[in-house]
């Protein structure tokens, strides 16, 4: 297939005229469309107004989608144990089933086509068979805690470490690899040392598994983690063994010197939740210092019930404008360096090589937009266009692993409607029965 348009190669190559060619799930050229159509001649082509990499949900709660709206205007701790561990608690195996499903396929439409995804304690497997359907890449994992929780959610130290084991052995690299999982420790609030030390030694046990936690997100969190160890959040996973090159910690809101210093000396992954951060009042990450520091920064959404939206493009905007009035200079953090965090920054995260450009060679996960709005008129520059004024409602085709996702509003081989009607349903039900 011959994708012809604007293309986006990365976060400083555009091609005005340019045209990507894709073979089974990979990109096998990428250049001026003049000097690929004819070379080319006997590919499909198709045309669109913009072409660029798959963004990357660095940080999302696919399984929340059922819980969209419910805990609005609360505080993190609160809107966790009050509304959203309560809802994920009542949640069985076909609500599990539909609220990722239901997340993947708003991820695919607006124009991500890979999520490191949190998920929950219970029915983990179902997300991952959701995934596998929908056609997503992701780094997917069954959430763990193992204290401080409530009771539907709370598990054994061994039960939460044995499940999680399980999941790895069946899920871990399939459908072709693009399926990968991620050791996943809700936050060190609700899991003992042994469950955090225990995470580290299974993603060590088997190659390519990485880590994935929730990290000084909130003052109150950073305050009950020193009191029960003495330590500051990011000290304390560093203590226990989760930072490094393989572990993905989400917000880093709330870091001191002493702490940016190891997340650097580390090479430990930060994702930055904009939207989340600011309706939760949780604060300002300190992005732009993680990346003078030569910290990778990713982007991500979060979950639903504090967004409330999985759109990226959202994120690419929000994530721009706050640090920029945070510091006071709107010089900070570009729209070339915000596009990274959500493409190659989000890949980097993941783990995913050869993901986040649109390369030969790379993986065949191309995302196509029209300019055919309003909003759009005139695009004086490509990247600020993307970044400031495009929604998720302006992408009119996904692909992943060379497989057509989404086009022109539908999505491919997913009865779209059908899910929605049934999440609907289940949410109602969920509301009824915990009081939400």
């Amino acid at each position: 297939m011959l994708l012809a348009g604007t293309v986006v190669v990365d976060s400083e190559t555009v091609l005005d005229d340019g045209a990507v060619v894709v073979e089974n799930d990979r990109i096998v050229a990428v250049g001026r469309r003049a000097d690929l159509v004819d070379a080319y001649a006997d590919h499909e082509h198709r045309t669109f107004d913009l072409l660029l990499p798959g963004l990357v949900g660095g940080h999302v709660h696919s399984v929340q989608s059922l819980g969209r709206g419910i805990a609005d205007d609360t505080a993190l701790l609160d809107w966790l144990f009050d509304y959203v561990l309560p809802m994920e608690g009542s949640m069985g195996a076909e609500a599990m089933r539909t609220a990722a499903t239901l997340g993947y396929l708003e991820c695919l439409e607006s124009g991500t086509t890979t999520v490191v995804d949190h998920l929950s304690v219970h029915h983990a497997d179902q997300a991952f068979e959701a995934a596998g359907e929908v056609g997503i890449r992701g780094l997917l994992g069954k959430v763990m805690m193992d204290k401080d929780s409530p009771d539907r959610l709370e598990e054994s130290t061994q039960e939460a470490l044995d499940e999680s084991e399980r999941l790895i052995r069946e899920y871990h690299g399939s459908h072709d690899d693009r399926i990968r999982y991620a050791v996943t420790p809700r936050f060190a609030v609700s899991c003992t040392e042994a469950c955090l030390r225990g995470a580290r030694d299974l993603a060590d046990r088997y190659d390519g598994v990485r880590i994935h936690t929730h990290a000084s997100e909130n003052r109150d969190e950073i305050a009950t983690v020193e009191k029960e160890t003495g330590m500051r959040n990011v000290h304390w996973l560093d203590e226990v063994g989760l930072t490094g090159e393989d572990v993905v910690l989400a917000h880093c809101v709330w870091t001191d010197e002493a702490e940016r210093e190891v997340l650097a000396e580390t090479g430990t992954h930060v994702v930055h939740c904009p939207s989340s951060n600011m309706k939760l009042a949780s604060g300002v990450a300190p992005v732009t210092d993680y990346l003078d520091r030569g910290i990778n920064v990713a982007l991500g959404n979060d979950g639903p019930p504090c967004n409330n939206t999985l759109d990226e493009f959202t994120e690419l905007r929000q994530a721009s404008l706050l640090q920029k009035v945070e510091g006071l200079d709107p010089t900070t953090l570009p729209a070339d360096e915000v596009f990274e965090m959500a493409t190659r920054n989000g890949a980097r995260a993941a783990g995913f090589e050869r993901v986040g450009e649109l390369r030969e060679g790379w993986k065949a996960d191309v995302v196509g937009l029209s300019t055919d709005v309003t909003r759009a008129t005139p695009v004086a520059d490509v990247l600020s266009h993307l970044v400031y004024a495009a929604h998720g409602d302006d992408v009119v085709f996904t692909m992943v692993d060379g497989e057509v996702l989404y086009e022109d509003g539908e999505h491919v081989g997913v009865d779209a409607a059908a899910v929605r009607e049934r999440a609907s349903e289940l949410a109602a039900d969920i509301r009824d029965r915990v009081g939400s």
